[in-house]
């Protein structure tokens, strides 16, 4: 069972996967913090000094920060396009399939033997094709 376990774990796809958890939480680290401490205060700012980590309103003894969750969809908004423009980069790397090569051969519509493509006749049959 260990040794079933090991062989999972050690697969390409599954480590592969680890690394991209790993580094996408290191990423949203940094995107949160752009929002939080760069974005957010120069908006703020434009907007007359509003402060986004403050906004809240009570409803009962419940308060909502809604100021936190405008931040939270900018950081979405912001790693989102980050992987869109990711992706887009990785589908124009791909190698794109050379287009087919034109055809050397025809075949004969009366005895649909196979001649060149730039044949008039068939050279089973003397008549035009």
């Amino acid at each position: 069972m260990l040794k079933e376990f090991k062989d999972f774990a050690m697969r390409g796809n599954v480590m592969d996967l680890a690394v991209a958890v790993i580094i996408g939480g290191a990423f949203g680290k940094i995107i949160a913090s752009l929002v939080n401490d760069v974005l957010m205060p120069l908006i703020g700012v434009i907007l007359g000094g509003l402060n986004f980590s403050e906004l809240s309103f009570t409803v009962g003894s419940a308060v909502i920060m809604y100021g936190a969750f405008i931040q939270a969809i900018v950081d979405f908004i912001i790693v989102a396009f980050v992987i869109f423009m990711l992706v887009r980069a990785m589908n124009n790397m791909k190698k794109k399939e050379p287009a087919p090569a034109a055809p050397t051969t025809k075949e004969c519509p009366q005895c649909f033997s196979t001649i060149s493509i730039k044949a008039t006749r068939c050279p089973n049959r003397p008549s035009q094709l």
